[in-house]
């Protein structure tokens, strides 16, 4: 970073983005170039070893990026993986042509991999053999030191006073060959995030919540795999409407025939079938496959072998017994939802109102989002079941419990106290 960029970025760091005062004149914000120009896109092994021994060979931190085809493909695989180094450049790998990428990810697996919004990305670098043991995520270090706008976008300009390009991040990355424009917009992804990482470790060191960042890093990069959603389709959009268990067997049917259909046609399952027309589809039980056309999302344009595919979704619901029937609601581990807290436990509701109003008024003044001060669903917890003994062991044993960190426990545990011992 230049003189000129380290002053900028120390002015926005300290204003976080606010704008100057109207009698201020301000050079126009640079748009962001590839430093090297826009790098070829790597699709075979030969390239690919060149350019592991090359990011093998570089140092300091690894910038990486990963693209997706959500809303498009089935899944979430990568399809494009970005990486920056110094004394390497940057990269383009397409992984469809290279899926194994275990062997780049050995090469830096000591480094520290700086990524923004990383659990985002992180599962599709999993499943391609990329798997960090330590990292600098931008997104939550920008969350954490108080940043209103922490998109990637946003954190470059006010942070490093560079625009990025804008307008390919919803676009079908499966595409192939990828269009040069897009090419160029996933490049600049990585340019400065390196920059932008030392930037705020800076700001984070002097707001006294760099160990805090470094907590919340770790436990990123040592959380396992999340397990495969129970019951994905009581996810459906709409699904509040839905209250008999006949209709919600409907869902579940469509659900699980759409889902198979999108796999094995690799298309996002809202292009299938839509979470609507399912939901009307239960609701109205058809009989036949006329009275499922005349249904909104089983319309004209669908043709009958589609229209007899998905009836047959239904027939099936239909016929199942009723000790086959999917029940009213998954089983909850935890407390039930907060607006029957009144009726439940009022003394809970109370501790409740308590603790979320001390958490609101702790991260004010800690200038950070609450829920990443603490989890909603973790004061939820601890208020449904508080410990026998209310005291700052116990709520702080039972904090951790529940996997805050340590910086966590130590903030949030004195306002929990309070608001425990207030309505015991």
């Amino acid at each position: 970073m230049t003189d000129a960029q380290e002053t900028a970025a120390d002015s926005s760091l300290r204003t976080t983005g606010g704008a100057p005062p109207d009698d201020v004149e301000t050079a126009p914000i640079p748009l962001l170039e590839p430093r090297e120009g826009i790098p070829p896109v790597i699709a075979d092994e030969t390239a690919l070893a060149e350019m592991v021994a090359a990011f093998a060979a570089g140092t300091g931190p690894v910038a990486v990026d990963a693209e997706r085809a959500s809303g498009y493909r089935y899944g979430q695989r990568a399809y494009l993986v970005q990486l920056r180094r110094e004394g390497a450049g940057s990269a383009l790998i397409d992984p469809v042509a290279c899926p194994d990428l275990s062997g780049l990810g050995a090469a830096i697996a000591d480094a520290e991999w700086d990524l923004h919004a990383a659990t985002q990305d992180l599962p599709c670098l999993r499943e391609i053999g990329m798997v960090p043991s330590k990292l600098f995520d931008t997104e939550l270090a920008g969350r954490l030191a108080g940043f209103p706008r922490v998109g990637l976008g946003a954190m470059v300009e006010n942070v490093l006073g560079y625009v990025l390009e804008k307008g390919h991040s919803a676009v079908d990355w499966s595409t192939r060959p990828l269009p040069e424009p897009w090419l160029r917009y996933a490049a600049l992804d990585v340019e400065l995030l390196v920059d932008l990482r030392d930037a705020l470790e800076k700001e984070l060191d002097r707001q006294g919540k760099l160990d805090w960042a470094h907590q919340e890093f770790e436990a990123i990069a040592s959380a396992p795999p999340a397990p495969p959603r129970k019951d994905p389709w009581r996810r459906t959009s709409g699904m509040h409407k839905v209250r008999r268990r006949r209709q919600m067997a409907v869902v579940r049917e469509l659900w699980t025939a759409r889902d198979r259909v999108a796999q094995r046609r690799d298309v996002s399952p809202g292009k299938v079938l839509g979470d609507g027309a399912i939901v009307e589809a239960a609701l109205a039980l058809p009989p036949n496959v006329h009275a499922l056309s005349g249904l909104p999302g089983f319309g004209h344009r669908m043709g009958r072998r589609q229209l007899e595919q998905w009836q047959a979704a239904v027939d099936r619901a239909r016929a199942l017994p009723d000790s086959e029937l999917p029940q009213p609601g998954q089983p909850v581990a935890g407390p039930p939802p907060p607006r029957a807290w009144a009726d439940k436990d009022p003394a809970a509701a109370a501790r409740l109102s308590a603790a979320r109003a001390g958490v609101s008024t702790l991260a004010e003044a800690l200038n950070m989002p609450q829920e990443n001060l603490i989890t909603p669903d973790t004061v939820r917890r601890v208020c449904w079941e508080p410990p026998a003994s209310v005291d700052t062991d116990s709520v702080a044993a039972a904090l951790a419990s529940h996997g805050a960190r340590r910086w966590q426990v130590e903030q949030v545990t004195p306002v929990l106290v309070t608001a425990l011992s207030a309505h015991g």
